[in-house]
């Protein structure tokens, strides 16, 4: 059975697809079978970002595939071993049974309290409904300083969440390495790869701990 770590966000543009999409080309990298399951069907931007990436010629290939429900994305989990799951733009009904399935849910945010504290809601609404706090983490997202990054963890850790070792700056090259069909871990820049690394590695971390 694959393990399966599941990208939720209570609101859109955290950087939910950007996280699965990187953790999924590196597991693919190190010849792991890889499935990333893209649940949002009204954008489906996991989805379009592959097609850039296979008409770009670009290795390694990923599995990309679109799923209406999350039942039916778990059910195709035994033939890989790391399921991704890039979840609906907005938590839903269906965020719940995808953190019951999941080994592992990373819930990106920014670093301002409009989006920290909605973060810390879904995982509140998450823990009463029976997930454990230890299959919870956050992965800070668009930072700008690490003045930023240090209330931002100060705040989720007084919550009682976890966060991620590294985090993600704002830079332009991000965005134009996704445009590209390429992972933020591929970025052109040399720091921005090796910071993009760092925050994968972390989870991994996560999921082998």
């Amino acid at each position: 059975m694959a393990v399966t770590v599941a990208f939720v966000s209570q609101k859109g543009g955290p950087g939910k697809s950007t996280l699965a999409r990187a953790l999924s080309r590196e597991a693919a990298t190190n010849g792991l079978r890889v499935k990333l399951a893209d649940l949002d069907l009204q954008q489906g931007t996991s989805l379009e970002w592959n097609r850039t990436r296979l008409q770009a010629g670009i290795e390694p290939s990923i599995s990309v595939e679109s799923f209406p429900t999350a039942a039916k994305a778990l059910a195709v989990a035994g033939e890989y071993d790391l399921l991704v799951i890039d979840g609906p733009a907005r938590a839903s009904a269906g965020t719940l049974e995808i953190a019951r399935a999941s080994d592992l849910v990373v819930q990106p945010s920014g670093a301002a309290l409009d989006d920290l504290r909605p973060a810390v809601k879904l995982f509140h609404e998450l823990t009463r409904a029976g997930i454990p706090s230890e299959r919870l983490v956050m992965a800070l997202n668009h930072v700008a300083t690490e003045a930023e990054e240090a209330d931002a963890r100060a705040y989720v850790e007084q919550a009682g969440y976890s966060v991620l070792a590294s985090s993600l700056v704002e830079r332009p090259l991000y965005r134009q390495a996704q445009n590209a069909g390429l992972a933020v871990t591929e970025a052109k820049h040399a720091r921005l790869r090796e910071r993009a690394d760092a925050l994968v590695q972390s989870i991994v971390n996560r999921i082998e701990g």
